[in-house]
């Protein structure tokens, strides 16, 4: 091994490699392609760097200046280049080599002056590392060993295009290396496409895999998962936690509201910008944040030295997602706890899940409030603050303190602080048989009270158990059904907590805002059931009256004659012979008119005579002209140049029913006779060449320009 690498192995504290690495730097592999698959958190960040590194020093302990990268690691994820990014600057640290990241999200141009600076090595997404290609911002020529990270999960994102651009840009002599923790067929594909003579490594750890994890499947009624959530936070109080969602509403949703219970918690998803990204992890590394709640985008690579419980708040889709998730704690020999969140009617997913998985699972409830209190109190009984001496500027203030307090006060003091420091842990209910809600409990022995207020004052069971509760000195548990009517309510109580609300209210039975309460012997009639949403109410009684005998049917007889058919009405041109009458002006059926010619697909057309011209179409503004009728006078004195319009005869009777003009009605269809604003000329019905000398025109004419 360089004497350089092996020096910032040992600066990290490895003491022993892990089997991965052991097996990409064995002799007979040197300078050959790799094929490498091997478990989550197995440590192959550092194998591949270790296979590389004779590649790209050679028998040099140190890199020499840098100029066009030597060296491509390419990541499905921005997260995941970034920590390959940090985990290659310290192994080559002292060796000198400048390492430079190209992922989606950051400033081009700042990574563009990265690459004219010079690198060694560079660590790039497909993508961006696609576009610095083409806008040829790297130089590709010196490359000699390009190595994919997860390689399956870049074919599962869609990458097979950009990884394919990528390697047929490289250099032929280029040595490749694909690490991932499965090999499906698309991965031995890709390998036999881009690689010569492929060495397969596959590392089977001795011990079982995630065998440092503890899986546990927690059923949980739908309506208590986030509160699920919560107590399990809270019961295993872990230094790191990630809490996976399948969508980006549900890590908002989630992130809210462990926000609003004073968690520390940050989000990871894919809508939000890298800067954003790097920060979130940085907080839960520096320790500022506790809780992460992701999406499948922290599933992969994602190394957080502290993480020690993963929670599934939604099931992944498939096993490998279930595996990648879970590997992000029990890395490097830590423990750590993979918690499923099950409602009942996912348990077979779950189960089938985990069988493809070959995982073994502990199935449970998930930790109740008394739980949750129960592991407080064991570790602040655990806690260092007991042996730990007070500093040296509070000794006063301490003999003060016990000076003036008592043990029991100074200590009621302690335990009131430690939990206020957390969240109260929730009440969970119990998740049933797979139902929306879970199936009633026995009570037991109750004694029913009578409410004074109703529906019609706007009770309802929500406001009346906290009210009754808070009065009564009892708890939820005490209180069974509540049952509100229009104008009073009906509450069961425990037998044992009778005495301590009659207690709590007096001889006047007064809770509060004037509502009473009265005892009762028995259980009340609360009445028939009011029909709900889409249900009709009972239907109302009626006297029908006897019903009629049946009458039976006639007997049928076969030699019974049939009944004469009625007569059809005849015409009184029947006996002559009936023909339709025809339509009118058309010729009798079976008679041809004379005076049309025979019929024809080919209508015969009389030929022209020689120097005859076709018959012009009369105009559009042409109006047909006949012979002026008898006794008619022209309605007024005609234009010069245009021709006299004629009156029409009204009928006897007749009355004006429009308004007269020039010509007679004015028509609607006729555009001659229609209203003209003033100013503008009248419409005479021919062309304005064709008009005479004193019509005006219908706009002014301007200036010539």
């Amino acid at each position: 091994m360089i004497q350089t690498i092996a020096d910032a192995l040992a600066a990290q504290g490895y003491e022993t490699m892990t089997p991965v690495q052991e097996a990409v730097i064995a002799p007979e592999l040197d300078g050959a392609d790799l094929l490498v698959s091997a478990q989550t958190g197995s440590g192959k960040t550092v194998a591949f760097g270790l296979a590389i590194a004779p590649t790209l020093l050679g028998d040099q302990t140190h890199f020499g200046r840098a100029g066009a990268p030597l060296a491509l690691i390419i990541a499905p994820t921005r997260e995941l280049a970034m920590q390959v990014s940090r985990e290659l600057t310290w192994l080559y640290g002292k060796a000198g080599a400048i390492v430079t990241t190209c992922v989606g999200g950051m400033d081009t141009r700042t990574e563009r002056r990265a690459l004219d600076r010079g690198a060694h090595i560079v660590v790039a997404t497909p993508g961006r590392l696609c576009d610095h290609i083409k806008r040829n911002n790297i130089d590709l020529t010196d490359i000699r060993a390009v190595v994919l990270d997860e390689a399956d999960e870049m074919l599962d994102l869609g990458f097979r295009e950009d990884l394919e651009f990528i390697l047929g840009e490289s250099p032929d002599s280029r040595r490749t290396l694909l690490f991932s923790a499965t090999v499906p067929a698309a991965i031995a594909k890709l390998a036999q496409s881009y690689q010569r003579d492929a060495q397969r490594v596959s590392v089977i750890s001795d011990t079982k895999q995630h065998a440092d994890i503890e899986y546990r499947a927690l059923t949980v009624n739908p309506r208590d998962t986030e509160n699920a959530i919560l107590n399990i936070l809270r019961f295993y109080e872990a230094k790191n936690a990630i809490v996976f969602c399948n969508t980006r509403a549900a890590v908002a949703r989630l992130t809210t509201r462990l926000t609003n219970r004073n968690f520390s918690v940050v989000a990871l998803s894919g809508e939000l910008s890298q800067q954003e990204r790097t920060n979130a992890l940085q907080s839960l590394r520096d320790g500022r944040a506790r809780v992460c709640v992701a999406t499948d985008v922290a599933a992969r690579g994602i190394d957080l030295p502290n993480l020690e419980l993963v929670i599934h708040a939604d099931l992944p889709t498939n096993a490998d997602t279930l595996l990648h998730r879970s590997g992000r704690t029990g890395r490097a020999g830590r423990k750590g706890v993979s918690a499923l969140i099950v409602p009942p009617k996912m348990r077979s997913k779950a189960t089938r899940l985990l069988g493809w998985a070959k995982l073994k699972v502990e199935w449970a409830l998930p930790p109740s409030a008394a739980e949750v209190n129960a592991a407080d109190q064991e570790r602040l009984l655990n806690d260092d603050a007991w042996t730990t001496p007070a500093p040296e500027d509070a000794v006063e203030f301490v003999q003060t303190l016990a000076e003036r307090y008592t043990p029991e006060q100074l200590a009621t003091a302690f335990v009131n602080l430690h939990r206020s420091r957390g969240s109260a842990p929730e009440e969970l209910s119990n998740p049933g048989d797979g139902k929306d809600s879970a199936p009633r409990m026995e009570f037991g022995k109750s004694v029913w009270f009578t409410v004074s207020t109703g529906r019609n004052d706007g009770a309802e069971p929500r406001t009346l158990l906290p009210m009754l509760c808070r009065v009564g000195d009892m708890t939820r548990d005490d209180i069974g059904a509540i049952r509100v009517q229009p104008r009073h309510s009906y509450v069961e109580v425990a037998e044992g907590a009778v005495s301590k609300l009659v207690a709590a209210l007096g001889p006047d039975m007064k809770a509060e805002d004037g509502v009473n309460l009265t005892r009762l012997d028995g259980v009340p009639d609360f009445g028939p059931k009011p029909a709900g949403r889409g249900e009709r109410g009972p239907k109302p009684a009626y006297d029908k009256g006897p019903k009629p005998a049946h009458r039976g049917k006639p007997s049928y007889d076969p030699d019974a004659p049939k009944p004469a058919r009625k007569p059809k009405p005849r015409r009184e041109d029947d006996d002559a012979g009936y023909s339709p009458k025809p339509r009118h002006g058309a010729p009798a059926k079976g008679k041809r008119d004379a005076t049309r010619p025979p019929k024809s697909h080919k209508t015969e057309r009389t030929p022209m005579k020689s120097g005859e011209k076709p018959k012009a179409k009369p105009a559009w503004n042409d109006k047909p002209t006949g012979a002026k009728p008898a006794g008619d006078k022209p309605s007024g004195k005609a234009k010069s140049g245009a021709k006299a319009v004629w009156k029409k005869p009204a009928k006897e009777g007749a009355s004006d029913r429009a308004p007269k003009s020039e010509g007679g009605y004015n028509r609607a269809a006729d555009a001659s006779k229609r209203f003209t604003p003033p100013g503008k000329g009248k419409k005479t019905g021919k062309p304005i060449a064709q008009r005479s000398g004193d019509s005006k025109p219908s706009r002014p004419k301007g200036p010539k320009k």
